[in-house]
């Protein structure tokens, strides 16, 4: 036998070596999935994604296939190209517009997995769960909005490959429709989703009059309001002021209108006046400290006016103007009294006195 008939031989045994070694069940394992480009068949109004993030608790692959030409149709597991966030969001960039003026929203991603499994007849079964959770970006936080459940469920031959791609991007598809409905139906009465928060302000009032006098112009003291046994003092009378508020929110078109009733009053039962000191010059001390309140409050309004508060937590810098707020009333009180030695001094009254009705007058509380 010729040597090149040999190793031609040899060759041949080689290959059918080849050829049989790999014939068994070696699982041929699909590439990554890429997923394709499809237009969206909406353009946001509310909402641009800002981000996308992985939170998923099983990262281990996004899809368990099973591979119609592995005998015996053993499970694969098969990922998206570069990863599912980097997947998912390179998609939407891509497929659905971005308009940086509306609110920014992140998609977490908690459960995004297709299984595939064996079933009886040469079939085979596909689920695909999606959820989804949505939240607001905001400067320095996060707001939660809503989470989509959904998915996918089909049948096919086994004989025939799934079209995993179209499955994947459809689940993506389906949360981020869910998601343009929802916002769209929430943004107009959303407090979550509002866009700007608007002020007004009105005084508290009760009618019919208890035991609490609300501050008003048509309303000055007198002394039928100081109820209380008179107390062991230097002083002839005294009165105890204070501020406060109640809130109101009521979302319309996608702003907070914020109502504020401002409260300046004080108790008739913690009023006193010693006998014998009914006179007017000492009632008229004694109605400054209201009138002193009543301006401070307004400094407390004019206040709140100027900032541009954040829609999710207006409350955070009115709480802490408020509480600057009572400072400044305890320290205007004081200094008051201090001035005036309570009321003694006549002279310095007078000049209080001058001073507390000219910026009454400037916030329109006093006719000249």
């Amino acid at each position: 036998m010729s040597i090149i008939r040999l190793l031609i031989l040899l060759f041949v045994w080689i290959c059918i070596f080849l050829l049989c070694s790999g014939s068994g069940n070696v699982q041929k394992v699909p590439g990554p999935i890429t997923l394709g480009d499809e237009k969206l068949n909406f353009t946001p109004r509310e909402f641009y994604i800002a981000e996308v993030a992985d939170e998923r608790s099983d990262r281990n692959s996004v899809a368990l296939l099973i591979d119609h030409k592995d005998v015996p149709h053993s499970p694969v597991k098969v990922d998206l190209k570069g990863g599912v966030a980097s997947a998912v969001k390179n998609f939407v960039y891509r497929n659905l517009r971005r308009d940086t003026a509306m609110r920014p929203v992140m998609v977490s991603i908690k459960e995004f997995k297709l299984t595939e499994t064996n079933l009886p007849g040469g079939r085979v079964g596909g689920h695909l769960a999606v959820v989804f959770s949505f939240a607001l970006q905001l400067s320095y936080r996060s707001v939660h909005l809503v989470d989509y459940r959904g998915g996918i469920r089909y049948n096919r031959p086994d004989s025939q490959a799934a079209d995993a791609e179209a499955i994947l991007r459809h689940g993506i598809e389906d949360a981020l429709s869910y998601f343009n409905t929802w916002i769209n139906s929430q943004a107009g009465h959303n407090p979550l989703l509002a866009t700007a928060v608007k002020v007004s302000f009105t005084d508290y009032s009760e009618k019919p009059e208890g035991d609490t006098i609300y501050y008003s112009v048509n309303r000055p003291l007198t002394w039928a309001d100081f109820k209380d046994r008179p107390r062991e003092s230097r002083f002839e009378a005294q009165v105890f002021t204070s501020i406060g508020y109640t809130e109101r929110t009521e979302v319309i078109k996608g702003v907070i209108h914020l109502d504020m009733a401002i409260k300046v009053d004080l108790a008739k039962s913690d009023c006193w006046v010693k006998a014998g000191s009914h006179d007017d010059y000492i009632l008229n001390h004694e109605q400054r400290h209201f009138d002193i309140e009543k301006l401070v409050s307004e400094h407390f309004k004019k206040k709140i006016l100027a900032m541009d508060l954040p829609t999710d937590n207006f409350d955070g810098p009115i709480n802490v103007e408020y509480l600057e707020t009572l400072r400044e009333a305890t320290a205007v009180q004081r200094q008051y009294d201090a001035e005036t030695r309570h009321g003694q001094d006549r002279q310095a009254q007078e000049r209080w006195n001058e001073k507390i009705d000219k910026e009454l007058k400037a916030y329109g509380l006093k006719n000249d």
